[in-house]
């Protein structure tokens, strides 16, 4: 999915996880990250006075689906209006009692992640904004590229005892201007400055997949591929259908500096039901940051899958 690429008239859905892994070893989905769901959904239901029956606590508590969670809250999201602005994006988030939160946990070697994304899926960024200690007010340089309805999700760890491992809350913003959507085909082949990268291998839902995401340029195999946060790739998944969001990086020890790797990166991926996915792959090369998209279709057990001939020539649908 690349610059022309849509997916859908501003469809969204819920993520699903992937766990990166170093080089060509592939890993399982990590115990934490399912027990993170359950515990989200157990906490909910307890927080609104539920004690079992009712499935709609589970929905709300998935991450990225709500602008509020242990106790944590997502402020309002300042940012330019209209495409072509320059200006700053900002928020605070604030605690149970209302204060802004000013500690935070390192984790995959930043304090927070800030991803945003149309919600069709397209313009799709990922990063590091800068924290005021005095005020707790998190901001960065911005600039939209394009008009449409925006989902702004921060990612964090408090620094407080006994507090969630993770916290994923989002706010949607609104930008003016002339909206240009156009549908895009499943494709696991991404062009993206200069290099191909390609994923091999499908998903069935309900159950782990291997995908193998491989990069090369000028056809020969990319073998310098750099940690980036911890890993040598970082995806983030999408499902069609309510944007819930979630990223996991691989287990294991983190990279040295210096070290490199390529050209595959092998995931572990559990799609918890069929319907279509967005993946983002962030990579990087010489100190450069690349962000290949592509959207892939679950299917349930049973069906019939894509042959090897499919997946290994790829399906470009842009």
């Amino acid at each position: 999915m690349s610059g022309g690429g849509r997916l859908g008239l501003y469809a969204a859905g819920l993520v699903v996880a992937f766990a990166g892994a170093y080089g060509v070893a592939a890993v399982a989905v990590p115990d934490d990250v399912v027990a993170a769901w359950v515990g989200n959904a157990s906490d909910a239901r307890s927080a609104a006075g539920h004690d079992g029956g009712d499935k709609s606590a589970v929905a709300v508590a998935l991450p990225g689906v709500s602008l509020s969670a242990y106790g944590y809250a997502l402020s309002p999201v300042v940012a330019p209006t209209s495409v072509g602005e320059a200006g700053e994006l900002s928020f605070k988030i604030t605690d149970a009692q209302g204060e802004p939160l000013t500690a935070y946990v390192n984790s995959h070697e930043k304090d927070l992640h800030l991803i945003v994304v149309r919600t069709d899926g397209s313009e799709y960024r990922h990063v590091h904004p800068t924290l005021n200690e005095h005020t707790g007010l998190w901001s960065t340089p911005w600039e939209w590229a394009e008009a449409g309805s925006y989902r702004v999700y921060a990612d964090f760890v408090p620094a407080v005892e006994d507090g969630p491992d993770k916290v994923t809350l989002t706010r949607t913003i609104d930008v003016a201007g002339e909206i240009d959507l156009a549908p895009v085909t499943e494709s696991n082949t991404d062009h993206v400055d200069g290099y191909e990268v390609m994923v091999v291998g499908s998903l069935t839902a309900g159950s782990t997949s291997e995908l193998t995401l491989s990069v090369s340029r000028d056809g020969e195999p990319v073998t310098t591929l750099e940690p980036y946060l911890g890993a040598f790739g970082h995806l983030v998944a999408l499902r069609d259908g309510d944007l819930a969001y979630l990223h996991v990086h691989a287990e294991g020890d983190e990279p040295k500096a210096g070290d490199t790797a390529g050209p595959d990166i092998t995931f572990a991926a559990e799609a918890p039901t069929a319907g279509r996915y967005l993946l983002y792959l962030d990579f990087q090369v010489d100190g450069r940051i690349h962000t290949a998209e592509f959207a892939l279709d679950a299917t349930n057990h049973g069906r019939d899958e894509p042959t090897e001939e499919h997946s290994e020539t790829g399906s470009d649908g842009h």
